[in-house]
């Protein structure tokens, strides 16, 4: 069974390209859950300021692989069944938490799109919407306090994500055909 970590930053179109892998029979695990359920324990609102502080206290309490570590017996389980998709992997000490404990049987695909595009992106969003500012030092916080670069830097596939919705959809299929035999 395979385990593809998908990455990228806010907009590039992470969670669609998920959604392309779930399609195709992957159980998808999105470590942002883990965010969520946080703030909702502690009440607290789901919004850009809670969620990085949210983020960053606990890969404080657990230290930066946190959310691979927070995640790892939901993806053991689903992999007991079908093959995972983590939507959103974010730091370096995740990215090898995971090739460590997974090896050869996890991979990455980086989804890219220019910041012009993501941010245009993130204020049209539906859910946790951003406007530039917002989604500008969040940017800035996920490269300096997450070490959000290197897992996209170390990706075994990438994903130009600039145009339309089916045309990530054709893009993710292809890494889906190379990744599944």
């Amino acid at each position: 069974m395979r385990i593809v970590a998908i990455v990228g930053m806010a907009g590039a179109g992470k969670s669609e390209a998920a959604k392309v892998f779930e399609k195709r029979g992957f159980t998808s695990i999105r470590f942002g859950d883990i965010t969520d359920e946080e703030l909702k324990k502690q009440g607290m609102e789901v919004n850009e300021a809670n969620e990085r502080k949210m983020r960053e206290a606990l890969r404080q309490r657990y230290g930066m692989a946190a959310y691979a570590m927070l995640n790892l017996s939901r993806i053991d389980a689903a992999l007991k069944t079908a093959p995972v998709v983590i939507d959103g992997l974010y730091s370096w000490e995740e990215y090898t938490s995971l090739k460590d404990y997974y090896r050869d049987v996890f991979l990455v695909v980086a989804v890219w799109a220019s910041p012009e595009v993501r941010y245009a992106r993130l204020a049209m969003r539906q859910v946790r919407p951003l406007n530039e500012e917002e989604a500008f030092s969040r940017d800035g916080a996920e490269i300096v306090n997450l070490n959000k670069g290197g897992p996209i830097a170390m990706a075994d596939y990438t994903v130009l994500n600039e145009g339309s919705l089916k045309d990530l959809e054709k893009s993710v299929k292809k890494i889906i055909s190379r990744v599944v035999k």
